[in-house]
């Protein structure tokens, strides 16, 4: 069989035009594991009102942030494929969840190379309902209806990987060094309590009390996004020595009135100006690729709540983006990979 791998994140508007963003925040946000209402309550939040107001603030955000070339998600990530693509001597293609990167188009290319086995890597090391499983459902469903002879097998949530984390903590202390702080925030992307509950594989072990979080052994934690974010936090905290009391997580972009991932960022953000925290880091381990979510509502709105509340440095640290030793780990694994399946192709 021949094999090759398909990069997938989560995608952007083609331009910073409302128009463009309408479109792309109706595809996003109409996806039932992004909003996971019944359909009929869904469309009427999204299409009803949602997208009836928020299009025109996104955009003005979008244009804060984009760059000559275009989106800096998709710029950062086509330029991440292109560094794996030179480090494996199989085809690596680059799709998005949303937009008009489709995953569609992703699985053609690669099956235009005369490919038959892929390796889908979703670029978010915490596995969610949002992320990760909205892709593998996506690209299933496209298999059965448009390539059902592929074999594709997904990267599973890589959090916890060692390789992940040994490059997360270089690139965070490569902008630490030299850097007085008192303060380390770790900042993940919110999602619904209601999401981890859905994804309790224990029906019911999840007390969302923060504690199971820390408890050994549970299955459930092999799909709980909240777990994932608070290990990623404890083992990059233990790899740069940080002293208790000196970091701690976060969770930012909630939407509507249910309740999310506590503490939020922003208020947190609010809470430590108040406190007397001057000089703040922030990083945001959810994104290997820095997008809206990092460049504008934490580096550009994040830094105004600091400073409105008296604080004074407040340092961003960049996503993994296309860093060659992150592109060396993505390669680490793709060439696993191969050579796993090669070994049982062999037996």
């Amino acid at each position: 069989m021949s094999k090759g791998v398909l990069l997938v994140n989560l995608g952007s508007p083609d331009s910073t035009n409302p128009k463009d963003v309408k479109k792309y925040l109706g595809e996003f946000l109409m996806d039932p594991r992004v909003i996971d209402l019944p359909l009929w309550a869904r469309t009427l939040l999204v299409k009803g009102i949602i997208l009836n107001t928020r299009p025109k603030k996104s955009a003005a955000a979008y244009q804060k942030i984009w760059w000559e070339e275009g989106s800096p998600l998709i710029v950062l990530s086509e330029r991440l494929q292109k560094k794996v693509q030179e480090r494996v001597d199989i085809p690596v293609a680059l799709a998005m969840r949303y937009g008009s990167m489709t995953l569609k188009k992703g699985l053609q290319s690669l099956v235009d190379q005369g490919v038959d086995e892929i390796l889908t890597i979703p670029l978010y090391p915490q596995f969610a309902m949002a992320t990760t499983e909205t892709i593998d459902v996506k690209v299933e469903e496209l298999k059965n209806e448009f390539f059902p002879q592929l074999t594709i097998k997904s990267l599973p949530a890589f959090y916890n990987k060692p390789e992940y984390i040994e490059v997360l903590s270089k690139s965070i202390a490569e902008k630490l060094e030299g850097l007085e702080y008192e303060h380390l925030l770790f900042s993940y992307h919110g999602v619904p309590e209601r999401h981890i509950r859905k994804s309790d594989i224990t029906n019911g072990n999840c007390k969302m009390d923060g504690k199971c979080c820390f408890k050994k052994g549970s299955k459930q934690h092999e799909f709980c996004y909240r777990h994932q974010c608070e290990m990623t936090t404890v083992q990059v905290a233990k790899n740069l020595k940080l002293k208790n009391g000196t970091y701690s997580t976060s969770f930012q972009s909630r939407l509507g009135f249910d309740p999310w991932l506590k503490p939020y960022t922003d208020r947190t953000i609010e809470r430590m100006g108040k406190e007397g925290v001057k000089k703040m880091a922030i990083v945001t381990p959810a994104f290997v690729s820095d997008c809206l979510e990092t460049l504008e509502e934490i580096a550009m709105e994040g830094e105004e709540i600091f400073h409105e509340v008296g604080g004074e440095t407040f340092t961003t640290i960049p996503c993994l983006n296309e860093r060659d030793d992150w592109a060396d780990v993505l390669s680490k694994w793709v060439n696993e990979w191969v050579d796993v399946e090669a070994a049982v192709v062999s037996e």
